[in-house]
């Protein structure tokens, strides 16, 4: 009898850890669907308002992350390797910390974002992003949709690539057609910050992908 065999016959019925990522992946739905929302705002109060959603639903999500942390000290016995549970929270918790970073530094440098597609573009991949990641982790609970969380790994990955793509067009243009060198630095750093939301959804959709490969 293999090991994994072993640890599923001991497994908790009361699987905490499923639950608590299942309403992490909730949140970071809500956060790139907000993160869309001011984006396409053209008013800076109405964005500001937006912001402080934004970090409502961040400040949730720390909330679930230290409880997992918290459960991971408790808990002798997990679902699956402590290293693969501590890897995914900080990778999820990633994503919520630098989708956050990008609402605060467009209000911050005053920038109207929905005057970019580039902005607009890229706000579609990580709301994108985040809906992928919410089901490749609740499908974790079981693993017999094997199908569904490796779409969903394939859509994540394919989203890093084309948000690659706009952030090196994006900046070529910004470049090429912006005068104001203030500008071209605000929303460089805006781009960069955009693209390493999308990095943080392929750190995490690893892990899962690291996850199946052993239990599956």
């Amino acid at each position: 009898m293999g090991l994994n065999t072993v640890l599923k016959i001991f497994l908790p019925k009361d699987r905490v850890f499923y639950h608590l990522f299942e309403n992490v992946s909730e949140v970071l739905v809500q956060m790139g669907d907000k993160l869309k929302e001011m984006i396409n705002e053209p008013d800076f109060d109405k964005r500001g308002k937006l912001i402080k959603e934004i970090e409502d639903l961040e400040h949730i999500n720390d909330d679930y992350t230290h409880t997992i942390f918290t459960e991971l000290g408790k808990n002798f016995i997990t679902p699956f390797d402590r290293e693969d549970i501590h890897y995914l929270a900080s990778s999820l918790d990633d994503i919520a910390d630098y989708i956050y970073a990008t609402a605060k530094k467009i209000n911050f440098y005053r920038v109207n974002p929905n005057n970019d597609m580039g902005f607009n573009k890229m706000a579609d991949l990580i709301a994108i992003g985040c809906r992928q990641i919410e089901i490749a982790v609740k499908e974790l609970r079981n693993m017999k949709n094997m199908r569904s969380i490796t779409d969903a790994l394939v859509s994540i990955n394919s989203v890093e690539n084309q948000a690659d793509d706009i952030f090196d067009m994006s900046i070529e243009r910004l470049f090429a057609t912006e005068p104001d060198a203030k500008e071209v630095i605000k929303k460089r750093e805006i781009y960069q910050v955009m693209e390493i939301v999308t990095d943080k959804c392929e750190d995490a959709a690893n892990v899962i992908e690291s996850i199946i490969v052993k239990y599956a």
